[in-house]
């Protein structure tokens, strides 16, 4: 299950201070990602509320299930990942073309990934994206309230809309979100 929530930040630098003065860590150096949310012409997955993503950064690409979120203060899914192999990405995409799924979202962001000082099972990623800056807390949720107060944020500030909800939000309508 995943759990997780964002946090709207003023910029890049914020979110970089922030972590910093809270210890933590850089685990992975920024990349940009490239995410494809697939359905049937009918939206039949949205109408499900489950997601199927296929996400590209460098050379890797990432399959995605997510299931219906549970919301609350937290947002909770289930979560299937896998990896591609190397150049898997195009080959996969027409595997879903054949099974008449169609790419009906995409959006861009940078993302960072941070790991906290104490080895907590938690992460955070600093997430650019067209629509604002984004600090993304994962792991239990005890967890996520603790780093969300060490980082100077209160519930009130907690987020569960997905990236193509709050481009949605900010006016973007079902264009695709990219820079």
């Amino acid at each position: 299950m995943e759990v997780e929530i964002k946090l709207r930040l003023g910029s890049v630098a914020e979110g970089r201070r922030r972590l910093r003065l809270a210890g933590f860590k850089v685990a992975k150096r920024r990349v940009l990602e490239q995410n494809v949310i697939f359905d049937t012409p009918g939206r039949a997955l949205r109408r499900r509320g489950v997601v199927l993503r296929l996400r590209s950064s460098g050379a890797r690409s990432l399959v995605t299930f997510k299931g219906p979120a549970e919301r609350g203060k937290h947002k909770i899914r289930q979560e299937i990942e896998f990896d591609l192999v190397s150049g898997g990405g195009p080959g996969f995409t027409l595997v879903l073309e054949a099974l008449d799924y169609r790419p009906a979202f995409r959006y861009e962001k940078y993302r960072s990934e941070y790991v906290p000082p104490t080895g907590a099972a938690g992460r955070a990623m600093l997430d650019e994206t067209p629509v604002g800056v984004f600090l993304e807390l994962e792991g239990p949720p005890r967890w996520i309230d603790r780093t969300a107060r060490l980082l100077g944020f209160r519930e009130a500030d907690y987020i569960t809309a997905s990236y193509a909800e709050l481009h949605r939000s900010a006016g973007g309508g079902l264009r695709d979100m990219l820079f």
